[in-house]
């Protein structure tokens, strides 16, 4: 072979490789710099509910590790689906990360007829954070102190009693759907754009009851503006110690609770959602943040590898696939 064809395949050579060669700096270079401008931190919900808790801690958090402002974004709607949608479509950068919770990653791949995005292909997981347990709580005036009182009111006015959430196909509204299977009763499904707003109304007389996660319903519980029934875990939550698990107080066997996460959208550098999963664990694990969330009535978590969260998103689409199938609302929304 003449000496010009080696330097032409060598050439060519060179040309093949080098695009890959050329991602992997780039993409190890774009995660030593990262970030280097704000970050918009999307909460699927209106504030007040848990997740925007969740988000203002580790924002701030965040942005005193990392150097740069993490601005939380509110994008209620569609039970999730909206903010999750907005993320997905989002640069695959890094510079959009969202609090996912185990509605926009697991349950809304059952629930959905037409979901606008896949959780297995467009989102990735960064971080687990926390379980959150749920208390099933009700309006005060209503002549309800026990799960069987309330299921009596219900069979007794059927189709009157109202249960609240903050979107379809949301933890709060499967345990509704949940309750009403279970007993067998006629209920109506009022949703609202956020945990807060719904629980106004049901102090307010408006809605009946709201399984509601604890931490935004612990202050109204506590001021006599709400009656706790029950806790959703088979044990007792601190934040709400003299509430017993439904468990033991009318749905033998009841033990459930949402998870939330941090995600970002699919195909960001697998550098960049290292670096993040690296700075969110080091700060769920600060004694600070763990009491804080453990007095407010969640269970911090010790969050698995990015890799290993793809698995348990996946699996827990499969578990509460056939849960969400047996309560009869697959593809219901």
């Amino acid at each position: 072979m003449k000496p010009p064809a080696l330097a032409a395949l060598a050439v060519a050579a060179l040309l093949a490789l080098t695009p890959r060669d050329s991602w992997a700096q780039n993409s190890s270079a774009q995660a030593q710099d990262y970030p280097n401008r704000p970050v918009t931190f999307v909460v699927p919900f209106a504030p007040g509910g848990v997740t925007g808790l969740f988000a203002r801690l580790l924002g701030q958090k965040l942005e005193q590790r990392l150097g740069k402002p993490f601005v939380v974004d509110h994008r209620p709607g569609g039970g999730g689906v909206t903010a999750a949608a907005a993320v997905a479509r989002a640069a695959p950068d890094g510079y959009t990360i969202m609090m996912a919770s185990s509605t926009i990653l697991a349950f809304n791949a059952t629930v959905r007829k037409n979901l606008a995005y896949d959780p297995r292909k467009d989102l990735t997981p960064i971080a687990l954070l926390a379980r959150v347990p749920f208390v099933l709580v009700v309006n005060p005036a209503l002549p309800v102190k026990s799960v069987a009182d309330l299921v009596k009111l219900a069979k007794d006015k059927p189709g009157e009693l109202s249960f609240a959430s903050p979107g379809p196909g949301t933890f709060h509204h499967l345990n509704g759907e949940i309750f009403k299977s279970r007993f067998g009763v006629e209920l109506v499904h009022v949703p609202y754009k956020g945990t807060a707003p719904a629980l106004q109304d049901i102090a307010a007389g408006h809605v009946s009851f709201m399984f509601a996660d604890v931490p935004p319903a612990r202050g109204l519980v506590e001021g006599g503006k709400l009656r706790a029934l029950g806790v959703t875990t088979a044990q007792r939550v601190k934040a709400l110690a003299d509430v017993p698990p439904l468990a033991e107080a009318g749905m033998p066997g009841y033990d459930a609770s949402s998870w939330h996460t941090i995600t970002t959208t699919g195909g960001v550098p697998k550098e960049i959602v290292d670096k993040l999963y690296t700075e969110i664990r080091a700060i769920m694990a600060e004694p600070e943040v763990q009491d804080l969330l453990s007095q407010d009535g969640t269970l911090p978590q010790v969050s698995p590898s990015p890799d290993e969260m793809k698995k348990f998103v996946s699996d827990e689409i499969v578990r509460w696939g056939e849960v969400i199938t047996k309560a009869g609302i697959a593809g219901s929304q």
